[in-house]
């Protein structure tokens, strides 16, 4: 199925469907404290996007992958213990 026609039978966004204004994960009320479990499912989920995020941005960036790469090498050579 087309990402048109997807969108056309769900109004929540294609691309993200975790952006669904009705996520189980949401607390019911602004009042309602978040229990840990939600806290750490938000927290490990956050994690997840943002290790995909930084993968991505080295796939499409090599050079300054590899120049970040050589300043971490630099800054280890010149560690003192």
């Amino acid at each position: 199925m087309a990402d048109g026609a997807q969108s056309a039978e769900n109004p929540g966004n294609a691309r993200n469907p975790r952006s669904t204004p009705d996520t189980p994960d949401a607390p019911a009320s602004p009042d309602t404290p978040e229990t840990d479990a939600q806290r750490r499912r938000r927290r490990a989920q956050f994690l997840r996007e943002l290790h995909e995020a930084k993968a991505l941005r080295d796939r499409v960036q090599p050079r300054r992958v590899k120049a970040a790469r050589m300043r971490q090498a630099m800054r280890m050579r010149t560690f003192r213990w």
